[in-house]
């Protein structure tokens, strides 16, 4: 399941606007707001130390948080946040409240695991990874941390599909309408030049023979 949820202390914010969001990170703090539930947008302002860590920490859009706004406890999913191009600051984030029903579009990564068992990797295959991660549509509070593929008795020229991953009860993959590739597992360099010049070698007679007809 998804990392555990953590919460977050934040000052809600009486006015809006690019004017506001600057005067609020002079502040040392990031602008946010909470949305969604069917409730008017919250804007607020949370410690930039605590969101730079969250962020850089890794899973912090797959794990639901609760943000302390002067005692109330708000339940929310990380959706969006921006990061300055040049220097990786938050700027800005976005969060989607999270109620009893909240279902949730999220990008899931993708862990592999027995490389060791892999007959096309011990014999020098690389593991081709088609995605990193993956789309799914799932309850906002039963969100994998990750899905695994088990790479073992894959051979050179074998795939993964992701109706071969076992899912959580009611995680679903949000492409549907067909069977898509995880990763494959391809001959090396070496291998691939050796076939072409098997290919080539195993050509040259029949090339040779119509030459002598003609």
């Amino acid at each position: 399941m998804s990392h555990d949820t953590y919460e977050l202390k934040a000052e809600a914010r009486e006015q809006v606007g690019k004017g506001s969001a600057r005067a609020v990170r002079r502040n040392g703090k990031v602008p946010a707001v909470i949305y969604g539930d069917k409730q008017p947008p919250l804007a607020i302002a949370l410690s930039y130390k605590d969101i730079y860590y969250k962020i850089h920490g890794g899973g912090f859009k797959t794990t639901i948080a609760t943000i302390d706004l002067d005692g109330k406890k708000i339940q929310v999913l990380p959706k969006d946040y921006q990061l300055d191009p040049v220097r990786d600051f938050p700027m800005h984030v976005d969060f989607l409240r999270v109620g009893k029903n909240t279902e949730v579009n999220v990008n899931v990564p993708v862990h592999f695991t027995n490389e060791e068992k892999s007959p096309g990797i011990k014999r020098g295959g690389v593991l081709n990874i088609v995605r990193h991660d993956v789309e799914f549509h799932c309850p906002a509070n039963a969100i994998p941390e990750f899905i695994e593929v088990d790479l073992t008795g894959l051979d050179i020229g074998d795939s993964v599909h992701i109706s071969a991953i076992k899912l959580p009860k009611d995680v679903k993959p949000v492409i549907s309408d067909r069977d898509f590739t995880i990763a494959t597992v391809a001959a090396p360099a070496g291998l691939k030049s050796e076939d072409n010049a098997a290919e080539a070698a195993a050509e040259t007679p029949a090339e040779t023979e119509a030459e002598t007809e003609e």
